[in-house]
């Protein structure tokens, strides 16, 4: 049994990347504030902190018409699409400028306005200056050297880090022996959707194997009108995709990890446009072919529709408690029940359900990681 510590019930929190996902977090977690009545989409297994709990304190971009503005604020700027549900009030959490590096080496940098007289901020004092308990880090798809700059800089500043995106900080071990050492957690990489197409890829992939049939082959196709998949589709310095570099892998392994015969299943997933007018609507389609009884062929077809910042943001709020949790325990280093639940791409693939259990049993100190 884990012995819990005195905490503050409050859960700082700055967001690193104020994109549709930002958005949506945002906005949900300050109408349930308001409207607790009317509050889905949370694990009710973590009863240690609430949605009123989380604060949000600080907000890093490099959008012209984000930085200096108050986060309430910057959530709606475009290129942002994400269905205005909730306009939060005022939050007295500002948006500073961050580095760019590698952030906008697509597309993107076409419709994301920079400007040159605005300075970047030392992360690591203004993450200190704010007192932020847990740095959720929503930056482009193949950020890679921006994502890990980020995490290094929350973990010196004594915060806690969930990784949203598929570049690896879970999988960094240089990244994991800073967080032991500091007795800071990390959480990732690239979180799950929570009614996504990859949990629901996964769900029908494992079906498979449980019910005695055989998947041969599965295939994945996804579009949408985000500036997320304006950035997907984007070639990079190297030639490849920015899909390709990481995102690919990620949704691959959490589709297939868990089959006995993933290592000859085909499995082709592939983000195949980017659609403007359906905004931040994402859309999938997946294809599942095996054998049952006798040899017989089946095949199932899906297609599926969902506001894709919203699928990210109740699974983020729950990450952003949990961390909380940890770091009430002075628990350091890869927090491996919330990676598997929550993540995409974590150190440990489980089974959905066991991950759940392993989350449950850390939760109620059962469990020390």
């Amino acid at each position: 049994m884990v012995v819990e510590l005195s905490h503050s019930k409050e859960i700082r929190v700055c967001l690193i990347g104020i994109g549709d996902v930002a958005s949506a977090l945002v906005q949900g977690v300050e109408n349930y504030k308001k409207n607790p009545n009317d509050i889905i989409g949370l694990l009710p297994e973590i009863t240690q902190y609430s949605i009123n709990d989380i604060q949000f304190v600080l907000g890093v971009d490099v959008n012209a018409n984000k930085v200096g503005n108050d986060l309430s604020k910057a959530i709606f700027a475009e290129p942002n699409c994400n269905l205005k549900l909730f306009e939060p009030s005022f939050l007295s959490a500002p948006v500073v400028k961050g580095q760019i590096m590698d952030g906008l080496d697509s597309n993107i940098k076409n419709i994301i306005p920079v400007d040159e007289n605005q300075e970047p901020v030392n992360i690591t004092h203004e993450l200190k200056r704010f007192e932020v308990d847990v740095a959720a880090i929503l930056l482009p798809t193949g950020s890679h050297e921006a994502v890990k700059f980020y995490a290094d800089a929350a973990l010196d500043a004594g915060a806690a880090v969930v990784n949203g995106m598929p570049s690896y900080v879970a999988k960094d071990p240089e990244l994991v022996r800073k967080a032991e050492k500091l007795k800071l957690t990390l959480i990732g990489d690239d979180v799950k959707s929570q009614i996504g197409a990859t949990i629901i890829h996964r769900s029908l992939a494992n079906l498979f194997p449980m019910r005695g049939a055989i998947l041969d082959r599965t295939i994945q196709l996804d579009w949408g009108g985000s500036s997320d998949f304006l950035n997907l589709l984007t070639p990079m310095k190297n030639g490849n995709l920015r899909y390709e570099e990481g995102k690919r892998q990620s949704k691959t392994e959490a589709v297939i990890a868990n089959l006995q015969n993933k290592d000859t299943v085909e499995c082709q997933i592939s983000a195949v446009d980017y659609i403007p007018f359906i905004k931040n609507q994402k859309e999938a389609y997946m294809r599942l072919e095996g054998r049952i009884f006798g040899g017989a062929p089946v095949r199932v077809d899906i297609t599926m529709f969902v506001e894709d910042g919203n699928n990210s943001a109740g699974i983020l709020a729950d990450c952003i408690r949990v961390s909380k949790i940890a770091k009430d325990r002075k628990i350091g280093g890869v927090l491996h029940s919330a990676s598997s639940f929550f993540s995409k791409h974590p150190p440990e693939q489980l089974d959905d359900t066991v991950a759940k259990e392993h989350l449950v049993e850390f939760i109620e100190g059962k469990r020390e990681c």
